[in-house]
């Protein structure tokens, strides 16, 4: 039976996790939310948004390597790694790629691993309306554990496991109530998560050059009402000399005399305005009184993100 991707459950946001029975708490890693499904022939891999990203992970293509069922619907997290640590720069250099020359070379520059949380379907069945403690009973039973593919463990403190999360400069924790049954497309308070910092899409409206190399970007998010609407500028991330270099080549056809944002930003005086088409994930510390971002860094640029998707409904869940 062919399957039918899904929307996979999503966590809320919170400041504060519950704790002690049923919770159970899990890092988040700094990666890609994929869902893995095998129908007994075929393996595929979709991402949340649903598109599917099987070539690009050919790793995974043989089920039977890391699993022994007969039929499985996965959810988890691609990672790879820069520096000994979960890098979301890495992953979406390695989810970008499309070409098959480009994805062999990927599999050697880019080794990625997959980090296990939950089953949704087992040898033929659906078993999103078993408790979360059942789903990874069987979950233990199904995996074979290695570098390609691991499970997630579990810890008993939320709330201890995110300090300790911090202090290893990880992304954050998610808590997840063991009684949970899995919400096929839901967001709800069972599943609860927390991170370090502040981080969303948004796009580039502007940038400012440096020795005609771009060297910041003025970037927004979109209103209910469809008018960008400018959250701030940032010069400071994961970006190499080579990437700064291709940014500014990209932006040529894009430059345009009309400024995309709601109100002028401070640094207008400097910037070049582009059509507001390519998207980056930036991660920051706090949202200061004006609503711009504080200390913002660049991690990535997002092509599977839709500009349309880049809206402020992202600032709300932050705060």
């Amino acid at each position: 039976m062919k399957l039918t991707p899904v929307i996979p459950f999503e966590p809320v946001r919170t400041e504060r996790f519950p704790s002690g029975h049923p919770w159970i708490a899990q890092v988040k890693w700094d990666g890609v939310r994929m869902l893995t499904y095998y129908d007994g022939e075929e393996v595929r891999l979709v991402n949340r948004k649903r598109n599917d990203r099987t070539i690009q992970y050919p790793e995974l293509g043989q089920a039977d390597v890391y699993s022994s069922a007969s039929s499985f619907i996965l959810d988890g997290e691609l990672i790879a790694f820069a520096g000994g640590k979960p890098s979301f720069h890495e992953i979406m250099r390695r989810d970008s790629l499309r070409s098959e020359r480009s994805i062999r070379q990927g599999l050697r520059s880019v080794p990625v691993t997959y980090m296990v949380f939950d089953l949704l379907y087992l040898n033929g069945e659906w078993i999103t309306h078993l408790p979360l403690s059942e789903r990874q009973e069987r979950l233990n039973q199904i995996i074979k554990p290695q570098p390609l593919v691991q499970l997630v463990k579990n810890f008993p403190d939320g709330n201890a496991l995110f300090e300790a999360t911090k202090a290893q400069q990880l992304e954050g924790v998610v808590v997840k109530d063991l009684t949970s049954t899995y919400a096929l497309g839901g967001k709800d308070n069972r599943w609860q998560k927390r991170k370090k910092n502040g981080d969303l899409y948004a796009v580039i409206g502007g940038v400012t050059l440096r020795d005609n190399i771009v060297n910041s970007l003025l970037v927004g998010l979109y209103r209910e009402d469809g008018v960008l609407s400018y959250i701030g500028h940032a010069g400071t991330g994961r970006f190499t000399a080579q990437e700064w270099r291709d940014l500014t080549d990209r932006i040529q056809p894009l430059l345009t005399c009309e400024m995309p944002f709601d109100h002028l930003p401070g640094r207008y005086q400097e910037a070049l305005w582009i059509r507001p088409e390519i998207v980056v994930r930036i991660t920051f510390l706090e949202w200061t009184p004006g609503g711009t971002m504080r200390h913002p860094t660049i991690e990535s640029f997002a092509p599977h993100i839709q500009p349309k998707d880049c809206t402020l409904s992202q600032k709300e869940e932050d705060s």
